[in-house]
């Protein structure tokens, strides 16, 4: 049997984890109030349209940032749920306990490493 898990500091740490993805977000949020017609409609009409292009690919990697966000909030709010359920740390694949060193470097996963490893291999 392993050594039981302290929930309550896998708690602290998830819930500084939510607030700097909140930040993340909030700053994506302020950062590009407007919509991608918004930015290039201010291009003048002669303007190249790798300025267009240029505009495109930045909202592009800030969407993909948000997502990815989002999905890291996600994944956070599902761990503290799992605290409460008094299922943190055990794998949802196998059942078994999820290793400590696991935890440390993602406290949010849902599967130990060997399931996770086997999830890649495909």
């Amino acid at each position: 049997m392993s050594a039981a898990i302290d929930t309550e500091r896998f708690r602290r740490r998830l819930l500084d984890d939510r607030a700097r993805a909140e930040g993340a977000l909030a700053y994506l949020h302020e950062d590009n109030p407007g919509s991608m017609e918004d930015e290039t409609q201010e291009i003048p009409s002669d303007n190249h349209p790798g300025d267009v292009a240029t505009i495109t690919f930045d909202r592009e990697i800030d969407y993909t940032l948000e997502e990815n966000e989002e999905r890291l909030l996600a994944e956070i709010d599902s761990a503290l749920q799992r605290i409460d359920d008094g299922t943190f740390g055990v794998c949802q694949a196998c059942g078994n306990p999820i290793g400590a060193e696991r935890l440390e470097a993602v406290p949010y996963t849902t599967q130990c490493i060997d399931c996770k490893r086997r999830e890649e291999r495909g």
